[in-house]
């Protein structure tokens, strides 16, 4: 396909890309940011789209290989080991969940957006493009880069994550029932306020937030001591070695380029 006639398909397909990304990520921003990146992509590679595939199962697989490249370098917890946790709950003939628990969260956006970022990105994938965006198992697989059969595991697994995903951390959400900000939220934001960089009505928030919520607290107490260290850190590297100071090693290079016989 011609980069140009690529170029006047794309405003067409990127609604659907996006409602991809958007349920594969947390963050909004880094959802768009994917898009763009696939779009860009796309129109350098156009010659290679001859119509094989929809342009949309394409296009997603551009997507989806972005994705998972960054879902490698943040070192997400192997899918193996979540398929084997997952797997001996669901063979033990006692293990169940509260229905009523799972339902109700499913119907809540923000809830089934959260358990779906709890599943490996492999059976994320397949689950969201199956269930949510309608898909059938070969296309998804397409998408995906898998066989048919692998595709079908995934969705079986991936769904049983999903469902436990859902059913765990009731006492948790109790627990911050009425808390304002979610924990993403209030941990995106935490950076800026330790900077003081957030204004008043948000830090008040992030701060009946920590008081109250049972997990973010030692995150944000880590935050403060890995930061109060690097301080430190760079505090005693002054005493010791003043900025007036080039290291012998730097002088001899800059030396060095700088001989008249260099030029």
């Amino acid at each position: 396909m011609e980069q140009a006639e690529l170029a006047e398909l794309l405003p067409a397909e990127i609604p659907g890309l996006l409602r991809y990304a958007t349920s594969m990520v947390r963050d909004q921003q880094l959802a768009e940011d994917l898009v763009g990146d696939t779009c860009v992509r796309a129109l350098e590679r156009a010659a290679s789209f001859r119509g094989d595939a929809a342009l949309a199962t394409w296009l997603h697989r551009i997507l989806h290989n972005l994705a998972v490249d960054r879902a490698r370098a943040q070192r997400e917890v192997p899918a193996e080991d979540v398929e084997a946790e997952v797997e001996l709950r669901w063979q033990d003939n006692d293990y169940t969940v509260d229905a009523a628990v799972v339902v109700a969260r499913a119907e809540t956006a923000a809830e089934l957006h959260d358990a779906l970022i709890r599943l490996p990105y492999s059976h994320r994938a397949v689950v969201v493009l199956h269930d949510a965006h309608g898909m059938t198992a070969a296309e998804a697989a397409a998408v995906c880069g898998i066989s048919v059969p692998a595709a079908k595991q995934r969705l079986r697994r991936g769904r049983m994550m999903l469902v436990t995903a859902l059913a765990e951390g009731v006492e948790r959400r109790r627990a911050v029932r009425g808390v304002p900000l979610s924990c993403w939220e209030a941990r995106r934001r935490v950076s800026d306020f330790l900077d003081h960089d957030v204004d008043e009505a948000t830090a008040v928030m992030l701060q009946t937030h920590l008081a109250s919520c049972p997990t973010c607290p030692a995150l944000y107490a880590s935050l403060v001591a890995a930061t109060d260290a690097l301080a430190a850190g760079e505090d005693a590297a002054r005493r010791r070695d003043p900025d007036s100071t080039i290291p012998p090693g730097i002088e001899q290079r800059l030396r060095a380029a700088s001989r008249p016989d260099r030029h």
